[in-house]
């Protein structure tokens, strides 16, 4: 039988009890455990219903639904993890139909959104909106993935604040890795939401998400996940006319200011009919649909821009390089016994970190002991799959099996390991980083080109220290190396 987790974050919505209701009460192969993740920043313990079903509540403390899912598929141990949004309801067969599209050929599947519309009336701007789920690619409403696929990819990222792009942006990336994604044949309940007055226009917030989207699967990133053009460039040419009426008004340019105004409200007479025609045109609907078009050109614009600054201020490496000993794994002189490769704190949620960015990882390792003959190079080999097993997979090994007394190029503090891996990933040498914990670490990358991150030891040197300090950076951890990669200031 096909093993798997559900995950639910959550914000204590109380649709969360129907939905819970719903998975203990179906037929077919029950779920390992549902881990309900509250991603409430405080508050009380969650109501929840008394269900057969194991159900374990972890708490996110806030870090938002890409945080929260990645704290959910952690802690599960099954082949696959299922992620469903509290608000969406299941029918009785789902946990049959879940297993049935859990096929050994694939590496995930998306659950059939249905979103009941009024039969009476037309469906209001926001109505829509959430029909609109109903055919998108790949979002969490009802996900599953194979847990390896999350592994290898990073989970979701976390520079997501809200639940947005996060659940497309994971997708691209398990695509571009390689990995299967299918639409299976369960079902998923999602309720049309009902929203305030103002709700399409906080909704803009969206726009710096695209902007993230577009720095990580450039100007196609839309196509790629099967949406349309979009607005922005329309939303644009409204402010520019809004504020240059404003300009030109204020200079006693008439003339100019008339015609500019006539622009600005031709486009926005345009956007406001676009959404008022399909709806129920109530008064109350179309008052809205007027505010509202008149305010999302200028604030979907200034969400975009605000976004395009994170994503400056936040461009990171291409690719990230790391020592092996005693820096992804605690150092064991010549190391040949695969058992006893024991991962350094922190290391995991590093790489975690950065394969979910997009950014390239691998290993550039030192190992004389296959040329002084204490370990066997079939020894290494173990190790290394040990390795990439536990904190894996690395998208490059470039390992120096060589004494000092060889004079080869590729030994660190030599820049040979660091060039080849650069080359190996298809990335400029000068953007990558390099995180080791010795000084010829340090030395290989500054040889090569790259930028050089030491993380001190017990057995580092402090003369080794104190170089690095003058010509590279220094972090306590493995996990304060990764974010200082991606700083622009150097400690």
């Amino acid at each position: 039988m096909t093993a798997y987790t559900v995950v639910i974050p959550t914000v204590g919505r109380p649709a969360l009890r129907t939905l819970l209701s719903g998975l203990d009460h179906g037929d077919g192969p029950p779920p390992a455990e549902i881990i309900v993740v509250d991603d409430r920043p405080d508050g009380e313990e969650l109501d929840l219903p008394g269900l057969r079903l194991p159900v374990r509540v972890l708490r996110s403390g806030g870090r938002g639904p890409a945080g929260a899912r990645n704290l959910g598929w952690q802690a599960a141990s099954t082949e696959w993890v299922a992620f469903l949004d509290d608000d969406v309801r299941v029918p009785a067969d789902w946990r049959r139909l879940l297993v049935e599209d859990l096929r050994p050929d694939i590496d995930a599947s998306q659950g059939r959104i249905q979103v009941p519309l009024p039969p009476d009336r037309r469906p209001t701007d926001d109505e829509r909106g959430t029909a609109g789920l109903a055919t998108a690619r790949w979002i969490t409403a009802d996900m599953a993935y194979r847990r390896e696929v999350l592994i290898a990819i990073g989970g979701f990222d976390e520079r997501f604040p809200r639940a947005f792009r996060e659940d497309a942006d994971l997708a691209l990336r398990a695509e571009q890795a390689g990995y299967r994604l299918e639409r299976g044949q369960r079902v998923t309940i999602h309720p049309a939401r009902q929203a305030d007055f103002f709700a399409s226009v906080r909704a803009q917030r969206g726009n710096a998400d695209n902007a993230l989207m577009r720095a990580k699967f450039g100007r196609d990133w839309r196509k790629d996940t099967g949406e349309g053009p979009g607005r922005l460039g329309k939303h644009a040419l409204t402010t520019a006319l809004a504020a240059a009426t404003l300009g030109l008004a204020g200079t006693g340019r008439g003339r100019w200011a008339r015609f500019t105004a006539g622009a600005w409200l031709g486009l926005t007479a345009e956007f406001a009919l676009r959404r008022i025609l399909p709806g129920p045109r109530t008064p109350g609907e179309i008052a809205r649909m007027l505010v509202t078009s008149v305010l999302i050109p200028p604030v979907a614009c200034a969400h975009r821009l605000a976004g395009e600054a994170r994503v400056r201020a936040d461009r990171g490496p291409a690719a990230v390089l790391f020592d092996r000993d005693d820096t992804l794994i605690t150092d064991v002189p010549y190391l040949a016994d695969a058992d006893q490769v024991k991962p350094m704190p922190g290391v995991e949620e590093a790489l975690r970190r950065l394969r979910s960015r997009g950014v390239r990882v691998g290993v550039v390792s030192n190992q004389s002991g296959v040329a002084h003959g204490l370990i066997t190079p079939e020894q290494l080999a173990e190790v290394n799959a040990k390795v990439d097993e536990l904190l894996g997979p690395f998208d490059t090994w470039q390992v120096c099996v060589h004494r000092d007394a060889d004079s080869c190029s590729c030994r660190k503090p030599q820049p040979g390991l660091v060039e080849q891996a650069a080359q190996d990933l298809g990335v400029p040498v000068g953007q990558c980083v390099v995180i080791g914990d010795i000084g010829s670490d340090v030395q290989a990358a500054l040889a090569a080109g790259a930028q050089a991150i030491l993380v001190p030891t017990e057995k580092t040197k402090p003369e080794e220290i104190e170089h690095a300090r003058r010509y590279a950076r220094v972090a306590d951890t493995v996990d304060d190396a990764v974010a200082l990669a991606f700083a622009g200031s150097r400690s």
